[in-house]
């Protein structure tokens, strides 16, 4: 009787480790679950900046600067400037009206063999910033026909008439003519004739390394305020080139500070001061 339910026991055992054998042989493999690759936009490749058109002023290594002379050349006042800029071996740039410009074309020639630049300032110096596309390319046009039959060579640069031009004007002139628009960051207000110390104290006091600084070739008190003008800013350092070359030593303005941010102080406790007795009085005046 024990054998036989031994048996049966055996037997049932089997059957149970066959049926777990068959469960395994049928349930699915597990599967490996794929990461899905994130996909990689490309970046945006920067837009690139327009060089700028308009200068008042230049970021330089050094004591550069420009003087510039509007509204000439003056048959009797330029010749006399041009001799104080000789003697000292400094560099000018000269914003010529295109009348008169094609009235001396000599005085052109002798700035330009002696190193100065020859730039345009309009043909009969009206306010561009009022007048219609066209007739601001015919002031530009006669100016710049004007200097390159009197030197040889057309400008590159472009002062308007008492800095009056829009924006819309500034890129098509740029784009038509090639030209650079230059104002100016030092005006001594030579044109009001405040007399020749006051234009040579104010040109001193607001030039720094970098200034375009602006006068007129055509007011007498300004060509007598320039030899101590000229002097002064050779003493303080300052080396003056023409604006293209001023241009051309442009470097990157360096980037603002970060502010820190504000450590909170801790508050301090005051400790008990002596007590003193008050000052004796005094007394009045006129009591």
């Amino acid at each position: 009787m024990l054998f036989r339910n031994l048996i049966a026991l055996g037997a049932l055992w089997m059957l149970l480790g066959q049926t777990g054998v068959a469960q395994e042989q049928k349930s699915p493999p597990p599967t490996t679950e794929r990461p899905v690759a994130t996909p990689v936009r490309p970046k945006a490749s920067p837009t690139p900046t327009e060089p700028p058109i308009t200068f008042n002023s230049v970021h330089v290594d050094g004591p550069y600067i420009a003087l510039t002379f509007d509204d000439g050349p003056s048959a009797t006042l330029t010749p006399k400037l041009l001799d104080l800029l000789a003697a000292r071996h400094l560099k000018a740039t000269f914003f010529v009206v295109g009348q008169n410009a094609a009235d001396h074309p000599d005085i052109l020639r002798r700035a330009v063999k002696e190193g100065h630049e020859i730039a345009n300032h309009s043909w009969s110096h009206p306010n561009l910033g009022k007048m219609s596309d066209e007739a601001v390319r015919r002031e530009l046009q006669k100016t710049d026909d004007a200097i390159a039959a009197a030197i040889g060579k057309r400008p590159t640069l472009l002062r308007p008439p008492y800095g009056s031009i829009t924006a819309r004007q500034k890129k098509w002139i740029h784009d038509e003519f090639g030209y650079r628009i230059i104002i100016w960051d030092v005006d001594p207000l030579d044109w009001k004739r405040p007399g020749p110390s006051v234009v040579t104290a104010r040109i001193l006091k607001e030039t720094v390394p970098g200034s375009i600084v602006l006068s007129h070739d055509i007011h007498p008190p300004t060509i007598e305020a320039m030899p101590a003008t000229f002097d002064q800013l050779m003493k303080k350092g300052f080396k003056s080139v023409t604006v293209t070359e001023l241009l051309a030593m442009e470097t990157p303005r360096p980037p603002k500070p970060t502010p820190s941010p504000a450590v909170p102080h801790a508050t301090a406790i005051p400790s008990p001061s002596p007590v003193s007795s008050p000052p004796p009085p005094t007394a009045t005046p006129g009591g």
